[in-house]
């Protein structure tokens, strides 16, 4: 235990206490103010990676602290994460999740969010041989590429009307979509679950992430507001 005397040593003069910061206890009672950032390895052989107040890392192992220090590295998680947050769980996860398409250069690819919505889902209901879609996608594409940057209130999925894949894709590059697609196999299945009553399209549908309605519209101004 020598040399981890000399760490401990060298932690509690190594500089102020830092406010995530606590007191650790060795068994031979020497003492450091040292933060706790992860742990490795199981039971009673867990060792905890902490760092000193110099910014510096060490690894100690669980059963050279007192129990109840041990106890604590033994039963420490890590805090959650901003992004674990925001990924809160919705109705849509299992008909989205592995089912997304997007489009990559100049082919469509299998899509995974990079990070799901914190608020709203906005489904895009559209399709290649719809004139007025052909129209309102361009200004849709616009409103999505100023909006969504850094925001992660909401996620924009286009749920496709043609019934053929090649028509699908070759609208997402025609007006080269930014926006992630729910694959075309799974449309139906995607309509049996979730009734939001289009009867029209373009038709945009805003949904909760209980799948709730929060509103129906293609104004983008007030689509703006909403999703801010």
């Amino acid at each position: 235990m020598k040399t981890t005397s000399l760490i401990l040593a060298a932690a509690i003069i190594s500089g102020t206490v830092h406010a995530e910061f606590r007191t650790w206890t060795r068994d031979d009672g020497k003492t450091a103010d040292l933060e706790l950032t992860e742990t490795s390895g199981v039971d009673s052989e867990k060792i905890g990676r902490f760092k000193m107040r110099n910014g510096k890392t060490v690894d100690l192992p669980a059963e050279g602290f007192i129990d109840s220090d041990t106890d604590l590295i033994n039963s420490w998680k890590p805090e959650a994460s901003e992004e674990s947050i925001a990924a809160a769980p919705s109705v849509f996860d299992d008909v989205l999740d592995g089912n997304l398409v997007k489009l990559d250069g100049n082919s469509v690819k299998r899509y995974e969010l990079e990070a799901k919505p914190e608020k709203y889902y906005v489904f895009y209901y559209t399709a290649s041989w719809c004139p007025p879609c052909q129209k309102y996608t361009p200004m849709l594409v616009d409103f999505y590429e100023k909006q969504k940057p850094g925001n992660g209130n909401f996620e924009l999925v286009l749920i496709t009307s043609d019934s053929d894949e090649g028509a699908m894709e070759g609208y997402a590059k025609d007006k080269k979509m930014p926006w992630p697609m729910l694959k075309l196999s799974k449309v139906e299945k995607f309509d049996k679950e979730f009734d939001h009553q289009v009867t029209g399209i373009p038709s945009v549908v805003v949904c909760d992430l209980e799948g709730n309605i929060v509103k129906k519209t293609t104004d983008l101004d007030s689509l703006e507001k909403l999703l801010k």
